[in-house]
C-alpha cells in the first residue's frame, strides 16, 4: 500500500531526522521531571540523560520518554496522524513533524494548527482540509508560504501574514473544500523591545 506521505529514497522518515540541542534538553527536562517524582529510578535516569545527549535523531529521543506521558504530551511527536475537530476545539503545537500530506476536518468545530516549533517532513506540505461549518487556523513562522487552492462555497479564506519573497521558501498548501466555514493563516508579530529611558537631570 502507497501511503500518501511515505517518504521517498531522497526524504528521510520522521525518526531519522536530525536532532536539536533543544530536541535533546526538551528531553533531558522531561527525565529529570520523571526522577523527581518517582517514575523512573536513580539508574534508569542516568541511563536515559546519557542517551539522549548521545543522540543523533529524533527517533532515538523519542525512544527515551514514550513510557512516561501520553502520545500527545510527549515532547516530541513523530507520528501525529490526521486532525479533526467535532463541535470543539482542537489544538496542535509545540514539536511535531508533519507529513508530506496531512488530512484534517473541522465539522461545526476550531482546529488550530501552530507550526511555529514543527518539522516539515518535506519542503512541500499538503494539507487535504475538510471544513462544515467549521474553521481551521494555520499559524506559521516567518519565512513559511501558505497557499490555498482548494475550492470554498460560502466559505472564506484568510491570510493574516507576509508571504516570503524567495522561491526556496517552505510551502503549506491547503486544499480540499470549505462549505459555511473559514480557513485562516497567520504569522504572530514579533515582540518589540522596550526602549530605554535615559534619566532625567534635576
Amino acid at each position: 500500500m502507497d501511503l500518501p506521505w511515505k517518504p521517498g529514497r531522497d526524504h528521510p522518515s520522521p525518526h531519522e531526522l536530525r536532532a536539536s540541542d533543544t530536541d535533546r534538553e526538551n528531553v533531558v527536562r522531561l527525565l529529570r521531571d520523571a526522577h523527581g517524582d518517582g517514575r523512573i529510578t536513580l539508574d534508569e535516569h542516568g541511563e536515559r540523560v546519557e542517551r539522549a545527549y548521545a543522540a543523533r535523531t529524533l527517533g532515538d529521543l523519542a525512544g527515551l520518554t514514550g513510557d512516561l506521558l501520553p502520545a500527545e504530551e510527549q515532547p516530541i511527536r513523530l507520528d501525529p496522524g490526521p486532525l479533526h475537530a467535532l463541535f470543539g476545539t482542537v489544538r496542535r503545537d509545540g514539536r511535531w513533524v508533519v507529513p508530506a500530506r496531512f488530512p484534517v476536518s473541522a465539522v461545526f468545530g476550531t482546529l488550530e494548527i501552530d507550526l511555529r516549533e514543527a518539522l516539515l517532513q518535506r519542503r512541500h506540505v499538503v494539507v487535504n482540509a475538510a471544513v462544515l461549518g467549521g474553521r481551521i487556523r494555520l499559524v506559521v513562522p516567518e519565512g513559511v508560504r501558505v497557499e490555498f487552492t482548494g475550492r470554498s462555497i460560502a466559505g472564506s479564506q484568510a491570510l493574516r501574514m507576509r508571504q516570503p519573497e524567495s522561491r526556496e521558501a517552505p510551502v503549506i498548501e491547503v486544499r480540499g473544500t470549505v462549505v459555511l466555514g473559514s480557513v485562516g493563516a497567520r504569522t504572530p508579530r514579533r515582540r518589540r523591545r522596550p526602549r530605554l529611558r535615559r534619566g532625567g537631570t534635576g
